[in-house]
């Protein structure tokens, strides 16, 4: 009787005689992802794979009968599952980057296996013996520093994931764990589901004030759709922000506020039942393994250690910043009230557009007449250039290198002496696929394979600045050229990194110390010398004025309670929901008495931060948000070396190179912090960056309790 195949099993049998893309090494430039052979069809038949292949490889490791050894157990495990990976580092990368509904469709059902996966290693009893093992007798393998490390980290990933749990509560972990993974992406792509829907449409006479560039953009969305002399809105966050900044119509910006705050509150993207079931999936599973808190749990791989020490920061610059805010918010009302001609009360929608007008005022510095200055190629030679200042890097474009959209580019980095460093995807624009603000991410991490080879990696920097017109090339705003920095400071953490293990290289650090290099790189954009090397007139070629780069220096203090206030308010609600250790009843109230102590407005009417706090409920920055402003005071402390020994300066730019960006996590980053600065970080260098204190104001070290 001859077989009978469905259109299920014929799909099948196709995709068995048409290899997956990812059932092997990429044979393309550098090993890179070929984006033009994979197919969506192909992700789930290849992590399906890819876990069976890594299960094999665990089975090989436990049965394994020599006794349990740093290099038949731990890196043993620290190499498993490099065909999982393989599709995991294209697959997650383009979820934000460039997905569809489908590929969301595909991380919905992939997350519980992976989860299962995970959990079914950290649960794998013989795997842990033999971890526990080798752990054991640490003290007489006479290890490695960075051996060590992976040792620790191994052995923590297996502690703090439930490893010593025994009988009905290791099936409890799996089952939590397994459904806090599946709501933490059900809340991200609600967030980016939601953000999508918004179109808000106006008429010529509602655009008083607005950016000539983002009204060409708002005419050309409506002409695309079909509407000829309208203008078509979205809550994209540069529109938004530059809506809140520059329009002349405060009903409007109100609206645009309330939509923008009040997201995913309701209807079918809501998030507040999400935000709430999460939170207590990680409290019962911090209580599992032994914690008070998720926040005690998750901490105690982090420089902070502890909750206390994170408060200690939080209160430390609130109580330092208090005053500055104050002055501040009496400074703006007065002078809304002069320009106004009568008593104005500021609201949260209005700050933006009176600061800026103040800002101009006191400084005669607008952000949008500074674009023409900032045009995008421009700002990445003089980018790429800082690196080539400091670490004597090179960036060549590879058209060679497939890319995953059009707007995409690719480059080789490359070091002084013409080795090659690894591969830079840049993706600046804004598009349906992709999810609002800005990161770095790697579709390959560097590590040195079994035969001793560098394996060197392939990272991206994505971001949503205001895309080319007609008209206009890509113009930015000096914020936009600092997110630039930002992220270019996390991508050269991930090329220049110089490590022997994927778990423990570039960015792989503690979550309080990821920020460092990021946050370092923006300091130069209040420096001259920098400035003066790419900012110049897209039309005449003319450079930045002194006297307008003498006004960013200045306006650089502008606002520095307020904005450490706002990041403070987020770093106490995240604080607050994962040192919490009873289920919450009311969010909005939790979160409102959670910002008590930095609030800066009186609250508003549905407007929610936590329903798209996705750093926090879907994002990785659980009990981690205020990493930033730890990180601020590192990055302030390490540029005050740089400003005493020249912005440029080779020796100390190699030292900042060899002890933090060569050596990703192999090391606790307080000893590299260390072994670049000579001594721990203070918060006295921050605190005179931002104006709050004189540069004689006596040190004041950040310490544990």
């Amino acid at each position: 009787m001859r077989k009978i195949l469905t259109g299920i099993t014929i799909a099948t049998a196709l995709m068995t005689q048409a290899q997956n893309v990812f059932e092997s090494s990429f044979a393309t430039v550098h090993g890179t992802a070929p984006f033009s052979k994979i197919e969506n069809s192909q992700y789930e038949p290849a992590i399906d794979r890819g876990i069976s292949l890594a299960l094999k490889g665990i089975d090989e490791i436990t049965s394994n009968s020599d006794e349990p050894t740093f290099e038949n157990t731990i890196v043993a495990l620290e190499r498993n599952g490099e065909d999982l990976n393989r599709v995991l580092n294209v697959f997650y990368p383009l979820l934000s980057a460039d997905a569809d509904d489908e590929m969301m469709e595909i991380s919905t059902r992939i997350s519980p296996k992976l989860s299962d996966y995970s959990t079914s290693i950290t649960l794998n009893n013989e795997l842990w013996k033999r971890v526990k093992s080798v752990y054991d007798k640490r003290g007489q393998l006479n290890l490695s520093p960075e051996d060590a490390m992976l040792l620790q980290k191994t052995y923590d990933s297996f502690a703090l994931s439930g490893a010593n749990l025994e009988g009905e509560d290791r099936e409890t972990y799996r089952r939590l764990s397994s459904e806090l993974s599946q709501l933490t992406n059900k809340f991200g792509q609600n967030v980016m589901k939601e953000m999508a829907t918004y179109e808000i449409w106006l008429t010529a006479d509602d655009l008083a004030g607005l950016p000539k560039g983002i009204v060409d953009e708002a005419a050309q969305m409506a002409e695309a759709k079909g509407r000829k002399g309208e203008f078509l809105f979205t809550l994209a966050q540069p529109t938004y922000m530059a809506f809140l900044k520059y329009s002349e119509r405060p009903d409007l910006r109100e609206k645009f506020y309330r939509l923008y705050t009040g997201r995913n509150t309701k209807g079918e993207f809501s998030n507040v039942e999400n935000m709430k079931r999460i939170a207590e999936l990680r409290l019962q599973i911090a209580r599992l393994l032994g914690s008070e808190s998720y926040a005690a749990h998750s901490l105690q791989r982090t420089m902070a250690e502890k909750p206390e020490n994170v408060y200690k920061l939080l209160d430390q610059l609130r109580a330092a910043y208090r005053p500055a805010l104050e002055k501040e918010m009496a400074e703006l009302t007065a002078f809304a009230s002069e320009i106004e001609g009568k008593s104005v009360t500021i609201n949260p929608w209005d700050y933006s557009y009176y600061s800026n007008k103040l800002k101009n005022a006191r400084y005669s510095y607008d952000e949008e007449q500074l674009r023409p200055y900032f045009e995008l190629d421009n700002v990445i030679d003089g980018v790429f250039g800082l690196a080539t200042k400091l670490y004597g890097l090179q960036f060549t474009r590879n058209e060679d290198i497939e890319v995953y959209h059009p707007d995409v580019k690719a480059f080789d980095v490359t070091d002084s002496d013409g080795q090659f460093i690894g591969v830079l995807y840049t993706d600046f624009f804004p598009r349906d696929s992709k999810r609002p603000g800005a990161w770095m991410t790697e579709f390959k991490d560097q590590s040195v394979d079994a035969d001793g080879k560098d394996e060197r990696p392939h990272v991206s920097i994505v971001m949503n600045f205001t895309k080319p017109t007609a008209e206009n090339p890509s113009l930015l705003t000096p914020y936009e050229v600092e997110t630039f920095l930002h992220e270019f400071g996390h991508a050269l953490h991930g090329l220049l990194s110089r490590c022997n293990y994927a778990s423990l290289s570039g960015t792989s650090v503690y979550r309080d110390f990821v920020e460092l290099p990021s946050q370092f790189n923006e300091n130069y954009m209040t420096e001259k010398e920098f400035l003066d090397s790419f900012a110049k007139h897209y039309q005449t070629g003319e450079k930045l004025p002194q006297e307008l780069i003498d006004k960013i220096v200045r306006s650089a203090q502008f606002g520095a309670g307020y904005n450490c206030m706002r990041q403070l308010g987020f770093g106490y609600l995240d604080m607050a929901w994962h040192t919490n250790t009873e289920p919450v009843d009311d969010p909005i109230a939790f979160e409102r008495k959670a910002m008590e102590s930095v609030q800066i407005f009186p609250p508003v009417d549905g407007s929610v931060t936590g329903t798209t706090f996705s750093h926090i409920f879907s994002g990785g920055y659980a009990a981690g948000y205020y990493s930033y402003k730890w990180a601020e005071v590192l990055d302030a402390d390490a540029f005050a070396e740089f400003k005493n020994k020249g912005i440029f300066d080779r020796e100390t730019a190699d030292r900042f190179r060899s002890c933090i960006l060569e050596r990703g996590g192999t090391r606790n980053p307080a000893d590299l912090y260390r072994d670049f600065r000579g001594q721990d970080a203070t918060i006295d260098a921050l605190l005179i960056r931002d104006g709050i204190k004189a540069p004689s104001a006596a040190t004041v070290p950040v310490k544990k309790d």
